[in-house]
């Protein structure tokens, strides 16, 4: 067994230790979720909500999903009503939530849309994230349930929802940072 003669080389010997797991953490793929662009347009008295998200995702969950984990993927999305000396007023959530998997033996990756049930199979993971990054005249509310001259904001999210994964895996990713994707709240005002 290697022991160390002095103090400085077992502190020196830590900190080599230290610095390579250091590396080897930075040097991972940690992924991201980034919400790029949002617009709203209302069409029949129905507010419609158009986003690009990129989504990337981190090295472990590539190897998840490659290995048969399916992933499921959240966009939350709320409308308050904006009020100067009071909490903002919720006015309506939506949760829209995306199940992406992979098929070995057909080599293709699938995304499921579990509101509605529709599903598309893709030869590539990009193309798969891609399309998934597309949100395109999703029915978010309708504009009589608004106030007219009142202010309304609406805030948007992606996250990789860890609590479908199995029970291993799921008090795995409770610690694990890699599997913590979500972006950043997008906010932006609702004009009427």
């Amino acid at each position: 067994m290697f022991r160390p003669r002095s103090s400085s080389s077992a502190v020196l010997l830590l900190w080599l230790l230290l610095a390579t797991a250091a590396m080897g953490a930075w040097a991972a793929d940690a992924g991201r979720f980034a919400i790029r662009t949002v617009f709203t347009h209302i069409e029949g008295g129905v507010i419609y909500l158009n986003a690009d998200v990129d989504y990337e995702l981190s090295e472990i969950a590539r190897e998840a999903l490659t290995s048969g984990v399916e992933l499921t993927i959240e966009i939350q999305i709320e409308v308050v009503r904006d009020r100067r000396l009071w909490l903002d007023r919720d006015v309506a959530s939506l949760l829209q939530r995306y199940q992406l998997s992979y098929q070995p033996l057909s080599e293709r990756f699938i995304v499921r849309n579990l509101n509605s049930g529709d599903q598309m199979s893709f030869a590539e993971l990009p193309a798969a994230l891609e399309h998934l990054g597309r949100v395109r005249n999703l029915p978010l509310i309708d504009d009589a349930l608004l106030r007219p001259g009142k202010r309304y904001e609406i805030r948007m999210r992606a996250m990789l929802d860890t609590r479908d994964l199995a029970g291993p895996l799921r008090l795995i990713s409770f610690f694990w940072g890699d599997w913590r994707l979500e972006s950043e709240w997008f906010e932006w005002p609702l004009q009427i």
